[in-house]
């Protein structure tokens, strides 16, 4: 059962991904785009769950944890960028 929910899981993520990827290209503007980028480290950070669920280890859900740090840094720090000119002020 949690393999056939593992399975179902992972194709959903990948499809979201490829619409992410869809969405980052063909944007109508930065703003699109980076909400795009921002959604894709979460789908990132599910795929690592689902494959450290997958392979039974611990250390995926620290490189999850490590990613999702990165990725609200690198949010904030290209929003910031975008609104002012200049990340820190």
């Amino acid at each position: 059962m949690l393999a056939t929910a593992l399975w179902i899981s992972l194709t959903l993520i990948v499809l979201a991904l490829a619409m992410n990827v869809y969405r980052l290209a063909k944007g109508p503007d930065i703003p699109d785009r980076l909400l795009a980028l921002d959604t894709m480290y979460v789908n990132a950070i599910a795929l690592i769950v689902i494959a450290g669920l997958w392979f039974n280890t611990k250390t995926y859900f620290e490189a999850a944890m490590l990613i999702a740090l990165l990725g609200f840094i690198s949010t904030m720090a290209i929003c910031r960028y975008l609104l002012r000119g200049d990340i820190i002020e």
